[in-house]
């Protein structure tokens, strides 16, 4: 195992990842992307989409690191799709309707509504055609984004995010701006115990962190487990808190240095 720790949204997280993983997996996917970006000599765009709880912010702040320390491998550059989070003053004001009750949007933030899907697919255009571009970061402290925050420069991009692969309307079209795409998921009560232990960490109480995991983190996870498109990765959370793939063989027929997705964990 090799340990990692990182800053999350304001939050200590410390991962540990499982050699096989780092080996089998990970590097084999930083080699796939370095000599994608050499072919096609230009920017790639890789999006990564996953539920809630699942540590994709995390793995890809790892894969970053990674990337910097493995010889042949070009670094990448991650970004994240919660600096479109629609800004505080629109969430208190406006309203949709769930199971049957009209609430305030800011009552279920981070459901698919509250963001703005038009500027997130305007900037991630520019991203793909290899603009160098300002990116917003959401703030904890102010609840709000923060514009242009970062830009983007990297010949490698890593898009991550909940719904960049979801296939609904004002999401699915955003799929066709990758040039590759990865997928997590995981069991629901899997989620459930990460979800309240990461709330736990925010600041809440335990009965807090329940109820708010029950309202909102886990009814966003159910839309991403049910609704999130195949991708050219799809990877599984194990019970152990490892990955593994779940890919059909002919994706990576032509990947010498990925194993047949068969032999990894039974």
């Amino acid at each position: 195992m090799r340990d990692f720790q990182v800053n999350i949204n304001g939050i200590e997280v410390n991962a540990a990842y499982t050699e096989d993983n780092i080996n089998h997996i990970f590097i084999p996917l930083l080699r796939r992307l370095t000599r994608m970006q050499r072919e096609l000599g230009k920017r790639i765009l890789v999006m990564l989409a996953a539920p809630p709880g699942t540590g994709k912010s995390t793995l890809c702040e790892y894969l970053k690191v990674l990337s910097e320390h493995t010889e042949g491998v070009k670094p990448i550059q991650v970004i994240g799709m919660d600096g479109f989070h629609r800004y505080q003053e629109y969430l208190t004001t406006h309203t949709t309707m769930r199971e049957g009750k009209e609430i305030l949007l800011v009552q279920i933030k981070g459901a698919p509504v509250t963001f703005d899907s038009d500027l997130l697919q305007e900037r991630v255009m520019q991203v793909a055609q290899g603009e160098n571009v300002g990116w917003p970061v959401y703030n904890r402290m102010t609840h709000n984004p923060t514009e242009n925050a970062i830009t983007v420069t990297g010949d490698i991009v890593i898009l991550e995010g909940n719904y960049l692969l979801l296939e609904e309307e004002g999401w699915k079209n955003l799929k066709q701006y990758a040039d590759y795409t990865i997928r997590i998921t995981a069991d629901e009560n899997h989620l459930r115990e990460r979800l309240i232990e990461r709330k736990e960490k925010s600041g809440a109480t335990h009965e807090e962190a329940v109820a708010f995991v029950e309202y909102s983190d886990l009814y966003n996870a159910r839309i991403c487990l049910e609704h999130t498109m195949k991708a050219d990765m799809n990877l599984k959370l194990n019970a152990d808190n490892s990955y593994s793939l779940e890919t059909d063989r002919e994706v990576y027929s032509s990947e010498p240095d990925i194993p047949d997705c068969g032999c990894l964990y039974g």
